[in-house]
């Protein structure tokens, strides 16, 4: 019996597939294989092939077939005018010299061209051109102008004593052209290698501040918080700020006074006297206390002297630092704290001074520092910033309570400077 095909099972997938037997059907012949013709069509139409492209193999390119026609065919001039010279053939020889220049000029012309755009500038260029056009229309103007002509004579007679001496001049103008032509490319050459030092001095001098920065943070910081007040790490730190202070410019100093005053290194903290460990203020910070806090890092003298100007020295706590004879001018000092610095002398001409603390207390009853008296941050006395002989010429933004104070304390010549005047103000330095 046949087994019918179950039910269950899936129906195979119809296809257009025709089973040829190469028996041609009889029974009585052995079986062959048969040959399986698929007629089945794909519902998709394939893509077309892309499109080949046709690789054009030259020997040589025609750039350089040109080249070498032309090389071929001076050479050929060449010797056309070499055999015209043997045999004593004027015009063979002639027209051998005309063709071998000709060919050598109309090879040499794209090169020409290229070296002439490339190594002179085009300001010269134009300067050059110029040199040329106005020898040869004084040399024109000369030869037209009868100079050279003999009386009752029309015809031009070449002086050619004096167009060698113009040979001369010219050749000394071309060496002159030269010589400047070679003074300049070594200038631009200076001034490239001057750019390139100042870029590299600025890189090595942002990576040297970096390094600081992660130094500096990593003896800062321990496992537990904020540096403890052991005197070993807050002297190794000092002295890595002394070291990087001297060796930056201007905006690096500024770099590293904004990282100081913002991460409270240099602000005095309230701590524990036992521990020496900071004390929180109660609102997420370290509380500060000017009257017995320590610094992790004291500036001292580090910027006695130091050139500042026209740097971002916003928020950064100054106080109590040596800036004797600084150059703070055109400074952005808005809310910097400069109470008890010693500006004697100091730059501060155009300088940014909005809220910039200079005193505790009223204006009335602060005062400069002392080296023996101590501070009163209640009343302001000896809380003040040193400024006798500095320079306010116009300082910008100086509220009336900076203003009162500076021409009390700054000295009759820096009362000059002051801008609004210092008219109904006393001088209390009394000098």
């Amino acid at each position: 019996m046949t087994p019918e095909p179950n039910s269950s099972q899936p129906n195979p997938p119809e296809s257009n597939v025709t089973v040829q037997s190469l028996n041609g059907g009889n029974p009585s012949l052995p079986p062959e294989p048969a040959t399986i013709v698929a007629t089945a069509k794909p519902e998709k139409p394939l893509p077309p092939p892309p499109p080949t492209r046709k690789v054009l193999l030259s020997p040589q390119p025609a750039q350089t077939t040109a080249e070498m026609s032309g090389s071929v065919l001076t050479l050929g001039a060449i010797a056309a005018m070499i055999f015209g010279l043997a045999n004593d053939n004027i015009w063979l020889g002639l027209i051998g010299a005309i063709g071998a220049i000709g060919i050598s000029l109309r090879l040499m012309w794209p090169s020409w061209g290229k070296i002439w755009a490339q190594v002179i500038p085009p300001t010269w260029r134009t300067l050059i051109v110029a040199c040329f056009g106005l020898l040869a229309g004084i040399v024109g103007l000369l030869m037209l102008s009868g100079t050279n002509t003999e009386p009752g004579s029309r015809n031009i007679q070449i002086n050619w004593d004096a167009i060698g001496a113009l040979g001369e001049l010219i050749g000394a103008l071309g060496q002159i052209l030269i010589a400047i032509l070679g003074v300049y490319v070594a200038w631009r050459q200076y001034v490239i290698s001057k750019d390139l030092t100042i870029q590299q001095n600025r890189i090595t001098q942002q990576q040297t501040i970096d390094a600081y920065f992660q130094g500096v943070s990593d003896l800062a910081l321990d496992e537990q918080g904020f540096l403890e007040d052991w005197p070993q790490e807050r002297a190794i730190a000092e002295g890595r700020t002394a070291a990087i202070m001297s060796s930056v410019d201007a905006e690096g100093k500024a770099k590293i006074l904004r990282f100081l005053s913002q991460s409270r290194l240099v602000t005095p903290l309230k701590r524990d006297r036992l521990l020496g460990r900071p004390i929180l203020d109660g609102d997420g910070g370290y509380a500060e206390d000017r009257d017995h806090g320590v610094r992790v890092i004291d500036l001292n003298v580090m910027l006695a002297g130091a050139d500042m100007a026209n740097t971002d020295l916003r928020w950064t706590d100054l106080s109590e630092a040596n800036l004797v004879r600084a150059n703070l001018s055109k400074c952005d000092l808005v809310k910097a704290n400069l109470s008890r610095a010693v500006l004697y002398d100091a730059n501060l001409a155009r300088a940014d001074m909005r809220a910039a603390i200079l005193f505790y207390g009223s204006p009335e009853t602060a005062s400069p520092r002392s080296r023996t008296e101590v501070p009163n941050y209640q009343t302001g006395e000896y809380t003040g910033t040193v400024i006798e002989r500095a320079d306010f010429t116009a300082v910008k933004r100086l509220s009336e309570e900076q203003r009162y104070y500076c021409c009390a304390w700054c000295g009759s010549k820096s009362r000059e400077t002051i801008p609004g005047g210092c008219e109904g103000i006393p001088n209390k330095l009394g000098r």
